[in-house]
């Protein structure tokens, strides 16, 4: 049966039947323990990176390759950073304010503390406690509440059906697109591919890119031999084991933007790249003069790779998100919260910390397990950048492509679903003995941790990171040297 995510992928590059035959997706749906078929979802776009990068090779080499991708493994790489062990994680503050909240008129509230937790707190007026935030939710009104936050820059939204989304002017302004554009933005001549024997060596990519989905984009280019440069700044908050999860294969460096001399260091960066993959709030760095056709106009030929939360259009196309709000407005958590949670012991339930919001009881809003659309939307950009490499080096020009945590989410309401009591009985994580196989074990700056590896296999091209995971800003910013 063909893969529907694959097939939609396969549209979006123009594919032909003959290359997606390259393909070997093994498995099907529920691997985890919710309707959606997030494995197959997963399994799909995997293979739609890994055919994205053996059409780049095929250019080097003129010969295919086979891409292989598992539905069981694929989910682990919706919840990656679960299976990171590090010897001394990186202190984090905790926030408990952070989930699902009833307001005044009877509707489910999301709050996300975000970036700005203490603003959060200041608007809601209460303490960090679930229970002074229970009382503050419930003094207020849904949809006044959700403009407030976005008024402010703060991270919440209002639980919405699948229905109610569709509806709403910025469902509407997404359902228009797919769920990865790749848009010519420029004319410039065919650029082959630099020398090397991997699919992406010698591809440089600027990554300006933060928690969670953008890393991930840039981490699967490196996968695949990319020189990625991560840019980021002294003064901005870490985050954690995040970081750590999505930094394999990449170098780091510090650059300040608030000073002229480190901006045209960004531009100098930018002149001689191939790919500018940027992920803050529509606008934050377009309004420092790194938008697509600037960046373009002083390197034609650049692929400049871009996602947020809500779009690139719409009236919430500037609006502060994360993955949970995207699950909560495009209908995922409210049904997911319709079905009885998975049955799990009380000692199991208190080791889970954070990840009890995926064992709320039934009628309760309820996250998929795994940082679904995350990941989703990191993996999704990585293989529309790939696609853009490709028209590159074969029509010439220069490219944005753009996605959204909430088109993932529509993707993941309209791909189907599994049959619920199956789905029940399905374990949260892929049973041991296939973590042993996919995990990878490395000495690195931050001790020796274990991580997990990618999990597309590619015939002739092993998808491998080659360099460990560095504390940001170890580098200095400056590209490596081409392979001769």
């Amino acid at each position: 049966m063909p893969n529907a995510m694959l097939q939609e992928l396969k549209s979006i590059a123009a594919w032909t039947d003959e290359d997606v035959r390259q393909v070997i997706i093994s498995g099907r749906d529920p691997v985890l323990p919710t309707r959606f078929l997030i494995g197959e979802i997963a399994a799909g776009i995997h293979a739609a990176c890994g055919l994205a990068a053996a059409k780049l090779w095929e250019l080097r080499k003129g010969h295919r390759q086979r891409v292989t991708v598992d539905v069981h493994a694929a989910p682990a790489t919706l919840q990656s950073f679960f299976f990171l062990r590090v010897p001394t994680p990186p202190p984090q503050r905790p926030w408990m304010i952070g989930g699902f909240y009833t307001t005044r008129d009877n509707r489910w509230f999301f709050v996300h503390p975000g970036t700005n937790p203490e603003g959060t707190l200041k608007v809601l007026g209460c303490e960090n406690s679930v229970e002074s935030c229970t009382t503050a939710v419930g003094k207020r009104d849904s949809h006044e509440l959700e403009d407030t936050f976005a008024e402010h820059g703060l991270n919440g939204a209002v639980a919405r059906t699948a229905a109610e989304w569709a509806k709403h002017p910025q469902g509407i302004a997404l359902s228009r697109l797919p769920v990865v554009e790749i848009v010519r933005i420029g004319d410039s001549p065919p650029e082959p591919l630099p020398r090397g024997n991997r699919p992406l060596s010698g591809i440089r990519c600027l990554d300006l890119t933060r928690v969670l989905a953008g890393p991930t984009c840039s981490r699967t280019l490196a996968e695949h031999g990319a020189d990625v440069l991560w840019v980021g700044a002294e003064h901005l908050p870490g985050s954690g084991n995040f970081d750590i999860d999505t930094g394999q294969g990449k170098r780091a460096t510090f650059l300040d933007l608030r000073e002229s001399a480190d901006t045209e260091k960004l531009w100098k960066l930018a002149e001689q790249a191939d790919i500018f993959c940027q992920s803050y709030r529509l606008g934050a760095i377009g309004g420092r003069g790194f938008t697509p056709d600037e960046v373009a106009a002083r390197r034609p030929g650049i692929v400049y790779a871009f996602m947020n939360c809500y779009g690139p259009v719409g009236p919430w196309a500037g609006r502060r998100g994360w993955e949970q709000l995207a699950q909560t407005v495009t209908g995922l958590s409210l049904e997911e919260g319709q079905q009885p949670p998975p049955p799990v012991t009380e000692e199991y339930m208190n080791q889970m910390g954070y990840m009890r919001q995926w064992h709320t009881p039934a009628g309760i809003p309820r996250l998929l397990p795994g940082a679904v659309t995350d990941y989703t939307t990191g993996y999704l950009l990585a293989f529309g950048t790939m696609v853009g490499l490709y028209r590159r080096a074969t029509e010439g020009g220069s490219y944005v492509v753009r996605c959204s945590l909430t088109q993932s989410g529509m993707c993941v309401e309209r791909m189907g679903r599994a049959n619920a009591d199956e789905a029940r009985l399905q374990p949260e994580f892929p049973p041991p003995e296939m973590l042993e196989k996919l995990c990878i074990e490395r000495d690195t700056a931050f001790g020796h941790i274990r991580y997990l590896g990618p999990i597309v296999q590619m015939s002739e091209t092993p998808a491998r990171w080659e360099l460990p995971v560095v504390p940001h800003g170890t580098h200095q910013p400056v590209w490596l040297d081409r392979p001769e």
